[in-house]
């Protein structure tokens, strides 16, 4: 995974949307949107937790981690 730091020293990860929400489970299209993710090609940049870890886990299909 990608490890930045962001103003508050905590460790980072930008991920960006590679695959469509479009004929998902509710539940994979919800955790798009709970990693701040919309569209196709968009990135969001989030703080490195084992929460974040876990929707990136469960969407890897569809999402990228950026480096």
């Amino acid at each position: 995974m990608a490890k930045a730091k962001d103003n508050t020293g905590k460790a980072t990860v930008t991920v960006e949307q590679i695959g469509s929400a479009a004929r998902r489970p509710k539940d994979q299209h919800d955790t798009l949107l709970g990693l701040g993710l919309k569209r196709m090609h968009r990135q969001s940049t989030l703080i490195d937790t084992p929460e974040v870890r876990g929707m990136i886990k469960k969407v890897s299909h569809l999402v990228r981690v950026v480096e």
